[in-house]
């Protein structure tokens, strides 16, 4: 008997997984490249099903952490009917993570670019930068954004974004002291801790969040390092630093604190 082995190989249940593999994962496969007429209807139809749901349905992008992915969960969200409370569970379980978030700003930046134009503002940005960014790296901070004289940087440890806070006054100090009035980094910071919602290295979202960015863009003053309850409160078991309290009202914050460098 003369055996085909073509034949052979090609109606054999491995050879049926592997085209069945490779339409899985090709893009944009077609039903084409799969026979299943030896397959029984019942088994043909449920493959067929199953393998359109892969390909109409997931795609990779659909599930890496991006913002993008957020904001399919916020939209099914805001549908009628919706259970708000497991899309709510399902967005924390994505994106939910525990930092110290610290914002900085420069006091009094936008009355010197009014006052000494655009040039002077790029240089204010690119000294800030040249002097500010190593030491954020030396204390495994990461830069989520750059927003004009603004910076948001995450810290997995609350202590390690007040040590870099307190590097970077005394860089800024220093600094300050060979340059005229207008070339001044006059540093404010603010700094909370707790759960947030981080969207990669894109965004973060969050009451610490929000906290942290009134104190350091609205509240601290030049040379300041504002802090919420929630930070103290983490500090404090290691670091023996004096803090005054400051009496502002940040919505969602028991209280807040100015610490004393």
């Amino acid at each position: 008997m003369v055996y085909d082995h073509g034949q052979l190989l090609k109606t054999s249940p491995i050879y049926q997984q592997l085209l069945i593999f490779r339409a899985a994962v090709a893009p944009q496969p077609s039903m084409s490249m799969i026979s299943f007429s030896r397959m029984p209807d019942a088994r043909a139809m449920t493959m067929r099903v199953r393998m359109r749901d892969m390909v109409d349905i997931i795609r990779d992008e659909d599930l890496k952490g991006s913002d993008v992915r957020l904001w399919q969960l916020v939209a099914a969200r805001s549908r009628r009917g919706a259970d708000a409370e497991d899309i709510d569970r399902r967005i924390w379980n994505l994106f939910g993570e525990r930092w110290a978030v610290m914002f900085t700003d420069l006091s009094g930046f936008s009355r010197q670019v009014a006052a000494f134009g655009i040039i002077h503002f790029l240089q204010i940005i690119y000294e800030q930068k040249r002097i500010l960014l190593p030491i954020v790296a030396l204390h495994d901070g990461i830069l989520i954004k750059v927003e004009a004289d603004s910076f948001l940087i995450l810290f997995k440890r609350p202590e390690r974004a007040l040590d870099c806070a307190l590097e970077m006054q005394k860089a800024s100090r220093k600094y300050n002291r060979r340059r005229r009035p207008e070339e001044r980094l006059l540093l404010c910071v603010g700094i909370g801790y707790g759960d947030v919602l981080r969207i990669g290295d894109s965004d973060v979202f969050g009451q610490e969040v929000n906290a942290a960015s009134k104190l350091g863009e609205d509240t601290a003053k030049s040379g300041e390092i504002l802090i919420t309850d929630a930070t103290r409160e983490a500090i404090t078991k290691l670091r023996k630093l004096r803090y005054d309290e400051l009496g502002v009202d940040v919505a969602g914050v028991k209280r807040t604190w100015r610490v004393r460098s």
